[in-house]
């Protein structure tokens, strides 16, 4: 009890203090989501100091990907790549599936590579660096065509990379919510041709989403089972003494699945990743509050820690809200603080959601006209910039931004213009005590707005 009230107190305050794990999907600071607005199937890689995060773009894809990248783990800026896209990576046999699903690695050449799902087929892309230029690498062709193994999707395409530089590809998802097959196979070195047959090492309870991952000297399968639109889906996990196989469920999976009592529904199409001495699951799950409104299928990205034993099992993931990762800055960049103004749009949407540090809820105007924000920053002061997240970070958003000494008496100081990404950095140099943020969008949602100075 005593942790929620100095949370929901700094809130107040205009910035909430970090917490280890919220005890509510809504308790200010909550670190999960990890990212703002809707986005599922993510894979982290990092260079140098810098994390990014590959993931597909919700409401059930786009013709492009997301990228987040950071150089605090906690700080996310939003862009696309260049490659791929849904008209770039399209062939006579692609099916009319969006943009699915990458997987970044860094092969022993020491280029980076991109295995994507596009129209239900595996594409296949390079780069010098995770931040791109990416290009395709196979001549404009897929790498597993949709026709590979019909009754299946050819989706959810994984490169592992063994300990002596050898890479595999596992692949493989079912069709109309009934489970699917797995496939692997081994690359030469230039990662894109197949060196050997591929296999179909289908563990129990396979659907979809393959992630290999080494642990006391076994390849540990780790997958995804069930509804990813419904509360179903979960992640398990099969063991082998080679990257082929033959695999056995782990006795203890399901390893991360539904927990109603904590508000966590389907997670799953993960990736595994190592910061500092921890090891760490990222994974998509159904945005809150749930059940969700409309047909929309709206994902959010969450990180929580994983234990790879030395027996070559995995332990049972407890899933949270706050999180820290070892190595990622202990909380956002807060900016100024303030609290917020008068509610627009009602109780359950009001302005402090957009001052709570936490990305599962937001601030969202009037679905009959545009609403409005208002910050007061306790005194005059001067304001720079205003770093505004909005609920889609791929759509175009009109804000304003004025300022008032008293409340009442307002001058425009950044007009409306159209723009997209996140954050929307909007500058305002001013000196005052209120800002006001405007928009004439109907049912905009903000999930963040930090005032710098």
């Amino acid at each position: 009890m005593r942790r929620r009230l100095i949370a929901l107190a700094a809130a107040l305050l205009g910035g909430a203090a970090p917490v280890a794990d919220a005890p509510r999907w809504d308790a200010p600071g909550a670190g999960n989501p990890l990212l703002p607005g809707y986005f599922a199937d993510p894979s982290i890689v990092r260079e140098g100091s810098r994390w990014y995060i590959f993931a597909t773009i919700d409401p059930w894809g786009d013709d492009r990907l997301g990228l987040w990248t950071s150089d605090n783990g906690r700080d996310w800026r939003f862009s696309m790549p260049e490659w791929p896209t849904k008209q770039a990576a399209t062939s006579p046999t692609s099916g009319d599936a969006k943009v699915w699903a990458p997987s970044v690695v860094k092969a022993a050449n020491s280029r980076w590579y991109m295995y994507v799902s596009v129209g239900s087929e595996v594409w296949v892309g390079t780069a010098p660096s995770p931040a791109g230029p990416w290009r395709d690498a196979n001549g404009g062709k897929p790498l597993v065509k949709r026709d590979f193994a019909p009754a299946y999707h050819m989706i959810d395409a994984e490169a592992f990379v063994d300990d002596d530089g050898q890479a595999y590809l596992y692949w493989g998802s079912g069709l109309n919510w009934v489970n699917g097959h797995c496939f692997v196979v081994r690359l030469k070195p230039d990662m894109v041709t197949f060196d050997g047959t591929p296999r179909d090492v289908t563990p129990q309870g396979y659907f979809e989403a393959p992630f290999m991952v080494k642990a006391g000297g076994r390849y540990l399968l780790t997958y995804s089972d069930g509804n990813t639109t419904k509360d179903t889906y979960k992640v398990r996990y099969a063991v082998g003494t080679t990257p082929f196989g033959p695999f056995t469920e782990g006795a203890n999976s399901p390893i991360l699945e539904t927990q109603r009592d904590r508000d966590i529904v389907s997670p799953g199409h993960h990736a595994i990743f190592r910061s500092g001495d921890q090891s760490y699951i990222l994974y998509h799950r159904q945005a809150l509050p749930w059940p969700q409104t409309g047909e929309a299928v709206l994902r959010q990205v969450a990180v929580d820690p994983i234990d790879l034993r030395g027996d070559g099992t995995i332990a049972r993931v407890t899933p949270g809200h706050g999180g820290p990762v070892a190595g990622f800055a202990a909380h956002r960049t807060r900016g100024l603080t303030w609290r917020a103004g008068r509610n627009t749009a009602g109780t359950p949407n009001s302005p402090a959601k957009a001052a709570d540090d936490n990305y599962a809820t937001l601030w969202r105007a009037p679905s009959t006209g545009g609403g409005m924000l208002v910050a007061d920053l306790g005194r005059r002061q001067r304001v720079a910039r205003s770093l505004v997240r909005p609920e889609f970070a791929t759509r175009p958003y009109r804000f304003a931004v004025d300022a008032s000494d008293d409340g009442r008496r307002w001058k425009p100081v950044a007009t409306a213009a159209t723009r997209s990404g996140s954050p929307i950095a909007i500058d305002h140099a001013v000196t005052a005590r209120y800002l006001r943020l405007r928009t004439a969008e109907p049912g905009a949602g903000v999930w963040e707005w930090t005032i710098l100075p």
